[in-house]
């Protein structure tokens, strides 16, 4: 197959992608999905099958049980019985056998201790297509004052970590959501960084010293200056490709160098309270100047 030929098979799967994840609610026929992606609904099933590694109906069916899992553990309040009927199960039960079967857990051990590692490996997904020119500012960050709180370790776990801060945000009232920026630093590629060497701090904004506390949220800096910025739309899970992109096409061909502080991220909204289709984060590169 041509490169060419690639890219636009891959923009029908891109296609297809992106509308399971905004009609997760909704119940999705294998006919409208091939309508999707300009394919014979008759040849749909084993293309989706050879292209994503699973089947169309397990994969809508992951993706559910993944909106369901961020909901277990980041909204406390939500009963079981709601999240099973939001994911498209007729009971509770069928809900935990899937919930098992899939991570290992039931709902009820996932929410009270996730094991995030067997999670993320059954979101190793397809890659989508890569757009070329993603469109990239260059713009002048202020200096930013933040309640960091430090990840180390595998990446799996930073949802641990992010559960913490949450809970500092609520006891001290000091970065509330709804009025403060959320930021993570990243130290390192998690593709290449051994999983106990992996660094990323979970950040918000503050205007004052943060006190001690439980969870050993600290004070920190986000220095002024240059930086590249471009926006990302969509899964958490894809931030990775705008990173790459900024490091491996954009800045070789700016001329610009790099300054001595990591790439980080500013989530303009949150997975607790936004769906994964709907997140927005924009994702900035220190420059020098």
């Amino acid at each position: 197959m041509s490169e060419r030929k690639e890219e636009a098979y891959a923009e029908r799967f891109d296609r297809v992608f992106g509308y399971i994840d905004e009609h997760l609610s909704e119940e999705m026929s294998v006919e409208r999905l091939s309508q999707v992606a300009y394919f014979s609904k008759y040849h749909f099933h084993r293309q989706f099958a050879l292209y994503a590694g699973i089947n169309v109906a397990r994969y809508i069916q992951l993706m559910r049980l993944k909106r369901a899992s961020h909901r277990l553990v980041f909204d406390e309040s939500a009963r079981i019985i709601d999240i099973a009927l939001e994911s498209g199960f007729e009971n509770p039960e069928s809900f935990s056998r899937a919930f098992k079967n899939s991570f290992g857990q039931t709902p009820s051990q996932f929410r009270k201790q996730p094991a995030w590692q067997p999670w993320s490996e059954r979101f190793r997904l397809p890659p989508r297509m890569r757009r070329q020119d993603m469109p990239v500012k260059i713009v002048h960050f202020p200096e930013t004052i933040i309640a960091l709180l430090e990840h180390r370790g595998a990446p799996e776990r930073v949802n641990d970590t992010a559960k913490r801060f949450i809970e500092w945000r609520k006891a001290s009232g000091l970065s509330p959501v709804e009025t403060s920026d959320t930021f993570g630093l990243a130290y390192d590629d998690p593709a290449t960084t051994e999983p106990e060497h992996f660094r990323f701090d979970l950040c918000g904004s503050v205007t004052e010293t943060v006190p001690a506390n439980p969870q050993g949220v600290q004070t920190g800096t986000i220095p002024a200056g240059r930086c590249a910025v471009i926006r990302h739309e969509g899964s958490h899970d894809r931030l990775g490709e705008k990173a790459y992109y900024l490091y491996r096409e954009w800045l070789p061909a700016s001329g610009e160098e790099l300054r001595d502080f990591p790439l980080f991220f500013h989530y303009r909204n949150l997975i607790t309270d936004t769906p994964e289709h709907e997140l927005i984060t924009d994702v900035y590169l220190p420059l020098k100047g």
